[in-house]
């Protein structure tokens, strides 16, 4: 009689053992996903982005000096924002030399960005000679909030 009981003993506490262990996991667990840190905080200063892209407007397309400077104004706005998304988002390069009899032959760079630019705001579009110019500005606070609005953050 003695030796079931023993034996009752021995099979029943690995069981209240883990069992209070795995209530203790699962409430440790609920606390850390609550308490979840997504690495972005409000910062004191954000940094204000700024960039210029520049379209020569005897090369646009087009039949009239208006037309022209139409797409200019267009390419150097395009071309800001693509200097832009440089500054947030990095850019990539990829390389090739390539070799024809141990001299170095064909050496290309090749360079892409891409990316999402949210809040830039045109600053200023002038002519400068034959190239159109303009400035666009990206205030980070504004990402920020934007993100704080959407629960993204």
């Amino acid at each position: 009689m003695k030796l079931k009981y023993v034996i009752w003993a021995a099979l029943l506490t690995p069981l209240l053992v883990t069992g209070g262990c795995s209530s203790m996991l699962s409430s440790t667990s609920v606390r850390a996903r609550s308490s979840y840190d997504t690495g972005v905080h409000q910062l004191k200063h954000y940094p204000v982005l700024r960039a210029t892209g520049y379209a020569v407007y005897s090369k646009q397309p087009g039949p009239t000096r208006a037309d022209k400077m139409i797409q200019a104004m267009r390419a150097s706005k395009l071309d800001a924002y693509r200097e832009l998304t440089e500054q947030l988002n990095g850019l990539y390069i990829n390389s090739e030399t390539g070799l024809n009899n141990t001299r170095q032959g064909k050496d290309t760079v090749k360079t892409q960005v891409e990316g999402f630019v949210h809040g830039a705001r045109v600053i200023r579009q002038y002519p400068v000679g034959d190239t159109y110019t303009t400035e666009l500005e990206l205030d980070t606070r504004l990402i920020y909030d934007l993100y704080h609005l959407r629960g993204a953050l």
